[in-house]
């Protein structure tokens, strides 16, 4: 088997890995997101273990790369991917969204190490990820910023202001990563607001773009990797609830919990018992 194909595996069993975190944590505390949780796995994945500058045992190093999920209620992925990275030891994530835990259902940055800025209104992470590309254009800093936003987050006209800033200052500097799952809180994306044709608006605004299989590891640190002079923005086709067939492309599944059954069905599926 080559490196590459071993590479992959490796990714793979990570993605499964987190899935199943996702589900535990999620099932325990009664709450919602998985779906929105489990169409960025891969995502974070490529990420946090094959892009990012970034060591568990200095994250205050003033030239790591940083990562932003603008898209907040998907944080039990990020947890379970930061303790898949080493930044804290599992017993955190027995402390998901419960009364007296550690990780909220959005994101506080003072709670636990790895998350760089506390997020939940949508639309305000991509600013804050701009922020911090124009403060490293700024000082010199090589330090790269990642972002991840929803479909539903574009109908924010924060996201727009952003897009046109960072096109104007070319903050190369700067990669916004679009989970495309097609689904939001109340319905289809493009029902909801129509924002069509997605990739040719952001070619308007200024940026480059590349559109991937968002479950791809390939596809993924390909788009990842290509250079750029402007800011980037990678639009993942994503799946919502990705992993477990019963969640697939399921709108409830951006509100509701899994049952004792659909617990152990999507345990099963994923490999867990």
């Amino acid at each position: 088997m080559s490196m590459e194909n071993n590479m992959s595996n490796e990714l793979m069993e990570l993605s499964r890995k987190i899935r199943l975190h996702v589900l535990d944590m999620v099932t325990y505390s009664k709450t919602s997101h998985i779906g929105a949780a489990y169409s960025i796995v891969e995502i974070l994945v490529t990420l946090y273990f094959k892009i990012l500058n970034i060591d568990p045992s200095d994250l205050k190093n003033e030239t790591r790369d940083k990562f932003i999920l603008s898209k907040a209620h998907g944080s039990a992925a990020l947890y379970a991917t930061l303790f898949e990275k080493g930044i804290f030891p599992k017993e955190f994530l027995q402390k998901y969204c419960i009364d007296g835990g550690i990780l909220p259902a959005h994101l506080d940055k003072t709670n636990i190490p790895g998350i760089e800025f506390s997020l939940g209104s949508l639309g305000h992470g991509f600013s804050v990820g701009l922020g911090m590309a124009i403060s490293n254009q700024q000082s010199g800093n090589n330090g790269k910023i990642y972002v991840i936003i929803g479909d539903g987050e574009c109908n924010e006209g924060s996201i727009w202001e952003g897009a046109m800033l960072a096109s104007h200052l070319k903050l190369s500097n700067f990669t916004a990563i679009l989970d495309y799952n097609k689904l939001q809180s109340f319905g289809r994306t493009n029902d909801v607001i129509n924002q069509e044709p997605f990739s040719e608006r952001w070619r308007a605004f200024g940026w480059d773009v590349i559109e991937v299989d968002g479950h791809n590891f390939n596809q993924l640190e390909e788009a990842f990797l290509l250079q750029h002079k402007k800011p980037k923005i990678i639009i993942a086709h994503t799946i919502k609830g990705k992993g477990v067939s019963f969640m697939e492309d399921r709108l409830e599944w951006h509100y509701k919990s899994p049952n004792d059954d659909e617990f152990l069905i999507a345990k099963k599926e994923l490999g867990g018992c």
